[in-house]
């Protein structure tokens, strides 16, 4: 076998897809970094190792205003992964990739200012998962409650933004109301989770209480804390 044959090789390449949160700065730019400043101040660990994409369709912005914005967010510890409503001719290696082909959630993560309107009221919508959520999986439903009848494993997440009901042991992350819904509540019959979060406000398996793991219970928010309570 000659020396060239020994280096070939068959590379495979496999297609994946990766759900990212999308933050859309609004003018003025400076409130607009205050107001997620704020929102984020809740729980500082929320966009920790996520992929955050920044929509820049509703402002203007030189090549130079946005590297900078860019490095605002990074001082508030989110990391952009990649730009889309911008024109690519507008951008260069300096920045992150332009982006294209996603497509939106029917709701977003709001970043309001005090004097916005409140957000209409959909009726709520539900989604059945008859089957185990495995690891590595993450289920996104921001219309409604989420129902699992089989178990979330370690390395898997739900988020919803409504409630989340699971019927066997939840190991991975549990995220409801997470567009809002502060009236929003999880509940398990096994709680092992990594991660609990309600509207933004978590508890990692390290906060809980020893006596609230491996046993049925449910979480809710009270003002800025998460309850956690053991189901009778």
């Amino acid at each position: 076998m000659s020396t060239i044959d020994q280096c070939q090789r068959n590379f495979h390449f496999r297609g994946r897809s990766f759900i990212a949160f999308a933050l859309s700065p609004e003018p003025p730019i400076a409130d607009w970094l205050v107001a997620l400043g704020e929102w984020a101040a809740k729980s500082p660990g929320f966009f920790l190792g996520r992929p955050v994409v920044l929509d820049l369709m509703a402002v203007t912005l030189s090549e130079h205003a946005i590297g900078h914005l860019i490095d605002q967010l990074a001082q508030r510890g989110i990391r952009i992964m990649g730009l889309t409503g911008v024109d690519p001719a507008m951008t260069s290696e300096k920045l992150p990739p332009v982006l294209s082909g996603g497509w939106a959630s029917e709701k977003a993560i709001g970043v309001e200012s005090p004097t916005s309107g409140a957000p209409a009221q959909k009726e709520p919508a539900s989604l059945l998962l008859d089957e185990p959520v495995r690891s590595g999986q993450s289920v996104h439903f921001p219309a409604g409650d989420v129902t699992i009848l089989g178990s979330v494993a370690s390395g898997a997440e739900i988020v919803a933004g409504g409630s989340i009901h699971i019927y066997g042991t939840l190991r991975g992350t549990a995220m409801a109301g997470s567009f809002g819904d502060e009236r929003a509540r999880i509940f398990c019959s096994r709680n092992e989770a990594e991660l609990l979060a309600i509207n933004g406000y978590y508890q990692t398996a390290e906060d809980m209480a020893a006596e609230l793991r491996s046993k049925p219970a449910q979480a809710w928010l009270e003002s800025t804390s998460l309850m956690i309570a053991t189901l009778v």
